[in-house]
C-alpha cells in the first residue's frame, strides 16, 4: 500500500460567482454517442466517447444515479480510453428488473457488458454503488481487471442514519418526482448545493418520471435494508484479496462517511493509494472535474505524480 497523497484542493464559490452549466454544455464539444447495448438479458443504456482501438474504461455511477454523473469526464478520458458510462440495471434508462437488486446482479450485468463489447479486460472507475460493484468485481474476476478507482465507494459501512436519509430522499422523489424533491436528492450529493443546476434537476427528474421508476427505486433501494446490506458488504478480507492496482478517492465533505474510511480502505488493498479532494461531496468527478480528471488519469495512465500539500 502506498502512503496517501495529500489533498487536491479546490476553491469554494457562490452561486453568483459560478457560470451556469448544463449537461449539454458539458457535452457540446465532446464527440460522444448515446445508445443501448443488449448485454445478455439487460438492455443497458450508455454514453460513449473514444474509440475501440483504445483500452476500455467503464464508469459506474451511484445508487439512483445514471450515466450523466460522468458528463464532465468523458472528453478528458476519451483521449486515452474507449469510455463507456453506463446506466446500471434498475437505474436510468436501462432494464429494470422486478426483484430486489443486490451486488451479484450488477456484477452479472458488467460481465455481460464486457462480453457484448468483446473485451476480456478493462479499467473500472466507480462512484458510491459503482465503487462497491467495482471492488467486488475486482475481487471475484481479477482476470478481467486492469486497474480500479474506488470513488467515495459504498459497501464497507452500514450507518443506519445515512441509509435512512438516503432511502427517504430517494423514495420521496420516486413517489413524487417534483422539482423540489428531485433537487433535494441531488443536493445530498454535493458539498456546494449551487452545483445542482436546473438542467441537472431536469435530467434526473425525467428519469424519475418514468412510469416504472417507483418500482425500480424500491428494487435498487434494497441495499439500504440492513440485513440485505450486510450480506453484500465488502469485508476487510475482501479488500485484501483485490489484486489490481487501486486508487481510492475520498472527499472532505462526503456525506456517506469520513476521510478515515477512505484511508482505511486504501490501507487494506495491497496495491492502493489514497487521494483526498477538498470541498467536494459524493460527486467529486462532477463538482471538481478538473482535479478529478487529473488525478484519475495520472493513476490510470501510470504517470508519476508528486504528492501535494
Amino acid at each position: 500500500m502506498t502512503l496517501p497523497t495529500t489533498l487536491a484542493a479546490t476553491t469554494a464559490t457562490t452561486e453568483a460567482d459560478r457560470p451556469y452549466t448544463s449537461v449539454w454544455s458539458d457535452l457540446a464539444q465532446v464527440e460522444f454517442a448515446q445508445g443501448y447495448l443488449q448485454a445478455g438479458p439487460y438492455r443497458t443504456r450508455y454514453l460513449h466517447a473514444g474509440d475501440d482501438s483504445k483500452p476500455l474504461l467503464l464508469l459506474l455511477h451511484g445508487i439512483t444515479g445514471h450515466a450523466e454523473a460522468y458528463v464532465r469526464n468523458l472528453a478528458a478520458h476519451a483521449e486515452h480510453f474507449n469510455v463507456y458510462a453506463i446506466d446500471f440495471i434498475g437505474h436510468g434508462y436501462s432494464t429494470k428488473p422486478d426483484h430486489p437488486l443486490e451486488i451479484p446482479h450488477y456484477i452479472d450485468q458488467i460481465n455481460h457488458v464486457l462480453d457484448t463489447l468483446g473485451v476480456d479486460k478493462a479499467y473500472f472507475s466507480g462512484e458510491s454503488l459503482g465503487g462497491w460493484v467495482t471492488a467486488r468485481f475486482a475481487q471475484l474476476h481479477p482476470e478481467r481487471v486492469e486497474k480500479i478507482v474506488l470513488n467515495t465507494m459504498g459497501g464497507t459501512m452500514a450507518n443506519p442514519k445515512v441509509m435512512e436519509r438516503l432511502y427517504t430522499l430517494s423514495m420521496e422523489a420516486a413517489k413524487d418526482p417534483s422539482w423540489e424533491r428531485v433537487k433535494a436528492r441531488l443536493e445530498w450529493l454535493m458539498a456546494d448545493p449551487t452545483m445542482v443546476t436546473d438542467d441537472l434537476i431536469r435530467t434526473r427528474q425525467a428519469i424519475f418520471q418514468q412510469p416504472d421508476w417507483l418500482k425500480a427505486c424500491e428494487m435498487n433501494m434494497a441495499l439500504q435494508d440492513l440485513e440485505t446490506r450486510k450480506r453484500n458488504m465488502i469485508t476487510d478480507e475482501d479488500l485484501r484479496a483485490i489484486q489490481a492496482p487501486a486508487l481510492v478517492i475520498w472527499t472532505t465533505k462526503d456525506p456517506s462517511g469520513p476521510v478515515d474510511e477512505g484511508r482505511r480502505i486504501a490501507s487494506l488493498i495491497p496495491d492502493a493509494r489514497l487521494e483526498v479532494m477538498e470541498n467536494c461531496g459524493h460527486w467529486p468527478q462532477y463538482e471538481d472535474a478538473d482535479t478529478f480528471n487529473r488525478i484519475h488519469l495520472d493513476f490510470l495512465l501510470g504517470r508519476h505524480r508528486e504528492a501535494t500539500s
